[in-house]
């Protein structure tokens, strides 16, 4: 048979095959959810996230040891605080759990990129994003405390903060808060595209955030909505967002590529808990290879448009970047 075009050619060796390659992953690109917690010599281990802690801040710094030597430069904070109120008045602090913790961060690693999560859940005593009245969010009155919250993270010295709370208008009200208080050069990577979503369910776990009533279909995203999921994409980048996440990411990497493709700013996609819980216990039951997934996993993110890959398996990410097994 005589063929001309023979795509094996490009597949003959491993050299020719990393040569060609489409996609690249960089250590540089991704970030680890952190979680801090209040007391003294806690690494509190996650049931539902085997291999993950709640770290007391006296402590987080085995954490960020063992990223910084894996050559993971990024994390993302999220604080769970002694005690909860109807406000969540700890989100917004000076000496809440997540200002205190970027103090310690930027003190025990100073080249650490420190990014903040934005949102009242974990701090409010009913586990909603927001202030309530009745049993519905108030969105406008949301804003003032979201926009109070991420003032007081980058005044602690946050690089980046990222709301996640999903109400309409808070990426303007940060930017506002942040470029009258001197801090315009501080970025936004916003939620934009944030579905309620089954794949959340170890983090409530994690982060003592579980609603005490209903759930977050009133705010966060219904996942059968392409076309709204773009129109809140495109909102943030009126509003001053600096990076677009989707969240979840294995799920929908098909708005991963619709942001990437409608806009210039970069594009982040969150590997929830879920997803890290779902590949743990595979692999535990031997029916995967966990090393192999992950990796899959993360190169169809950045195949998808992603530049940016906010996972829990980020340290082992970067090892195997480094052991060339992706790349």
């Amino acid at each position: 048979m005589k063929l001309t075009v023979r795509p094996r050619r490009l597949r003959g060796s491993e050299a020719l095959r990393k040569m060609v390659r489409e996609t690249r992953v960089d250590a540089a690109s991704l970030i680890y959810p952190m979680f801090v917690t209040e007391g003294r010599d806690k690494r509190e281990a996650i049931e539902a996230m085997p291999g993950q802690y709640r770290y007391s801040l006296d402590r987080m710094g085995e954490a960020l040891d063992a990223l910084a030597e894996a050559g993971v430069n990024s994390i993302m904070l999220f604080g769970i605080p002694e005690h909860k109120d109807p406000v969540g008045s700890q989100a917004y602090a000076p000496d809440g759990i997540v200002q205190r913790a970027v103090a310690r961060a930027k003190l025990l690693h100073p080249e650490m990129f420190v990014i903040t999560d934005v949102c009242m859940c974990e701090y409010t005593s009913h586990g909603h994003c927001g202030v309530l009245c009745d049993h519905d969010v108030d969105n406008d009155r949301t804003l003032a405390l979201l926009a109070k919250t991420a003032l007081s993270h980058v005044e602690a010295g946050a690089d980046m903060v990222a709301p996640s709370d999903m109400m309409d208008g808070r990426v303007r009200a940060i930017r506002d808060a942040l470029d009258a208080n001197g801090f315009s050069n501080r970025p936004i990577m916003s939620y934009a595209v944030k579905f309620a979503s089954s794949f959340y369910g170890p983090f409530r776990e994690a982060a003592g955030s579980a609603p005490a009533f209903g759930d977050r279909r009133g705010y966060q995203m219904d996942y059968h909505n392409r076309r709204e999921a773009m129109k809140e994409a495109l909102l943030d980048v009126e509003e001053g967002a600096d990076i677009l996440m989707v969240k979840p990411a294995m799920a929908y990497l098909d708005l991963v590529r619709e942001v990437r493709d409608a806009t210039n700013l970069p594009v982040a996609a969150y590997s929830v808990s879920g997803e890290y819980a779902m590949v743990k216990a595979a692999a535990e039951r031997g029916w995967i290879d966990e090393r192999k997934i992950v990796c899959e996993m993360a190169v169809a993110a950045f195949r998808a448009g992603a530049g940016i890959y906010l996972t829990y398996f980020a340290k082992e990410l970067a090892e195997c970047i480094r052991e060339g097994l992706i790349g």
